[in-house]
């Protein structure tokens, strides 16, 4: 048996746990794509940037619905279910105190990672995030999956809660903004309340819908050099980093992990359930989570996406995306469990394995693709034509992956990682790992 101090070997992965990880990374890259190849204030409003004819309102349509933060939901999932499976493994193994030393100092690793990732390469860095909610909720890995269902639950309807608040505040702004201009423009002398109302409007609607001007020079400058490109990354990096752990968008990521701690506690997430089981629980999150999200584009839609309508039509996004992301979940499950699609499954798990490398992979590629003076995509290609670009880095992914596996036993970013954390240098080709096992 292995000591703490060393990780898991080949034959004690779970397979479904691989594969839902797998297929939930290469998901995330349909959102990050736009974020990589058009200007940041165009990802759901395509008048800003990218077109706004009938194949791209269908592209964002279709994003909208079935992937628009389901699968960094999902990818919050496996990494809730992947601190129980860790702490689990290491617990009986070693004493209660070592086990939370290595598991503190992994998911320290993963916050540096995250910040060399977001200051170096892409400011859209989610480890670094992953990280810290790791290290936040570590102490709640031992409460019965009811409770870590209900603790998820009740911050899910609190961010409801956030994100309906400034909706109306916003519209109470915009027409306290109305009434200021139309007293302005008879001539009254407006009131200290009516001209700040006036600014803070006129600056939360130039953020939503910044002026053509800016968002060329956004483009510009990630095409422009390493140099210029940092300091816009700065910029999004200094509003990200930097906000306290309670903010909303980190009980987005914890609330998530909670639930994938909980699933597999009860064994759902191994497929450890009946066939049944999993066939009901895609038709319910579907069922609730589809028509929520059709609902919302709809209204963004015929709103012409203006910015106060588009987010309160936006408002019951989170139960949406928690709903379909577990009803996606229990649909790969179920793929796993029948057998099919094999091909797909076994690549899906080898990129499930090499995630942290295949992660920082895309980044690298997208930034050649889109920031690289020359080359510089940002900007020239319309919302749909992203999704080419995506087709091709899946390729890539679901072929080296299993190709480097068959030789090496890690993810060279994964073997990195592990050997830090373990602070003992790992063994990396699997001819090595075979005579080490036999012995």
């Amino acid at each position: 048996m292995a000591t703490l101090y060393e990780p898991i070997s080949t034959q004690e992965r779970l397979k479904t746990l691989d594969v839902l990880r797998g297929a939930a990374l290469l998901g995330i890259l349909l959102m990050n794509i736009l974020v990589f190849g058009l200007p940041l204030s165009a990802y759901a409003n395509p008048n800003i940037w990218g077109g706004n004819d009938a194949i791209n309102l269908w592209t964002l349509a279709i994003h909208w619905i079935f992937f628009e933060g389901k699968m960094r939901a999902l990818f919050s999932i496996m990494f809730g279910a992947g601190i129980v499976v860790f702490t689990d493994r290491a617990l009986a193994r070693e004493n209660s105190v070592r086990a939370a030393d290595l598991y503190c100092r992994r998911m320290l690793w993963l916050m540096a990672f995250g910040a060399l990732h977001g200051w170096l390469i892409w400011h859209g860095d989610i480890l670094y995030a992953y990280g810290l909610c790791g290290l936040l909720i570590f102490p709640l890995r031992n409460l019965a999956p009811k409770t870590l269902f209900i603790t998820a639950g009740v911050a899910l309807v609190l961010l409801q809660t956030f994100m309906l608040v400034p909706g109306f505040e916003r519209r109470s702004l915009r027409n306290a903004s109305v009434a200021a201009r139309a007293a302005e423009a008879q001539g009254q002398q407006l009131t200290k309340e009516q001209q700040e109302a006036k600014t803070a409007w006129d600056k939360a609607y130039n953020e939503a819908l910044p002026p053509r001007a800016d968002v060329q020079k956004e483009i510009d400058d990630y095409r422009g050099g390493y140099i210029r490109t940092f300091r816009q990354r700065v910029k999004v990096l200094r509003a990200w980093n930097f906000i306290p752990a309670y903010f909303p968008p980190f009980a987005d990521m914890w609330a998530m992990m909670l639930v994938g701690m909980g699933l597999v506690k009860l064994g759902v997430l191994q497929g450890n359930r009946p066939i049944g089981f999993y066939a009901r629980m895609a038709l319910i999150g579907y069922a609730i989570g589809l028509p929520l999200n059709a609902l919302s584009v709809y209204g963004m839609i015929a709103s012409d996406f203006e910015p106060v309508a588009a987010w309160l039509w936006n408002a019951p996004h989170h139960i949406a995306r928690a709903a379909v992301a577990l009803a996606h979940a229990a649909a790969v499950i179920m793929v796993v469990k029948q057998g099919a699609l094999q091909w797909l499954t076994s690549r899906l798990e080898a990129v499930g394995q090499t995630a942290f490398s295949n992660y920082i992979a895309t980044s690298v590629i997208c930034v050649l693709v889109f920031y690289t003076p020359g080359l510089g995509l940002i900007g020239q290609m319309q919302r749909y034509q992203l999704y080419f670009v995506v087709a091709a880095i899946w390729i890539f992914n679901l072929v080296w992956s299993p190709l480097w596996l068959r030789r090496f036993r890690f993810g060279p970013l994964e073997w990195c990682w592990r050997s830090l954390t373990y602070w003992q240098r790992q063994p990396m080709r699997r001819r090595r790992l075979v005579a080490e096992e036999a012995a």
